[in-house]
């Protein structure tokens, strides 16, 4: 069967477990949780501690090259496989396989990528937040007309429906209003780190409508959102609209 191959570059603390999950209710779609988690926790330098760390390296492929060759080659009984995958992820690593798929990228602002995430992992960087590959990622991809689309996390949660059908559309895929919405709880296509991320995820049936918050950020995590402010600013000039 030929497989249309979809990576989605997502910052931490975004919208794209939320956005998995949305591809999984497709009858004809097969989705996999982040397949170069382990390659990355084992190579990476970060001092972030990653809940799960040993867990992920024991059960998972660590040679980010197989897991590459997976997604380019791999055999999938579904016209459509997405990889959910994060952006930091990417080290150590021959990019050009993401020429071979399609791509989307999915970023958030910096502020509330940030506030979220040091909630779970201390004194990040600008290389955990990741968005400085996806500018980089942007480049590549549009140069090479391989980039679907831009996906802002606000965006999609003013208007899901929008957005995905025009995601679809640019994806060449038909939409599927069952993207809207699923079932609470978990679902078999986790990774096994869903326990420490995933609970916002778990108690909704479909993406939570988007509410404006105050993010207020100090020191060096604030220092940290100026760094990012840029790159964000850059790709939500192409993102979808709602």
């Amino acid at each position: 069967m030929s497989t249309k191959r979809i990576n989605v570059w997502s910052s931490p603390r975004n919208v794209s477990t939320a956005f998995m999950y949305s591809f999984a209710q497709r009858n004809d779609t097969t989705v996999l949780d982040e397949p170069l988690y382990a390659h990355y926790l084992s190579k990476t330098d970060t001092k972030a501690v990653h809940p799960q760390t040993k867990a992920i390296l024991e059960t998972m492929e660590n040679d980010g090259q197989k897991v590459v060759e997976e997604i380019i080659f791999g055999e999938y009984d579904t016209d459509v496989a997405l990889f959910k995958q994060m952006t930091h992820h990417l080290i150590q690593i021959d990019l050009d396989f993401i020429l071979e798929t399609e791509n989307v990228l999915l970023i958030r602002d910096p502020r509330r990528i940030i506030a979220s995430y040091t909630k779970v992992i201390d004194n990040p960087t600008i290389a955990d937040i990741g968005i400085k590959m996806q500018y980089d990622l942007f480049q590549k991809l549009k140069k090479a007309n391989k980039l679907a689309a831009v996906i802002d996390a606000k965006e999609l949660l003013l208007n899901p429906m929008k957005v995905l059908a025009e995601l679809c559309h640019n994806l060449a895929i038909p939409f599927d209003s069952n993207m809207l919405q699923w079932k609470a709880g978990p679902i078999k296509e986790d990774g096994i780190w869903a326990a420490d991320w995933y609970a916002n995820v778990h108690q909704s049936t479909g993406f939570i409508p988007y509410v404006e918050k105050t993010v207020n950020l100090t020191g060096f995590l604030a220092e940290l959102a100026e760094e990012c402010q840029f790159y964000y600013d850059y790709l939500l000039e192409y993102a979808i609209k709602h």
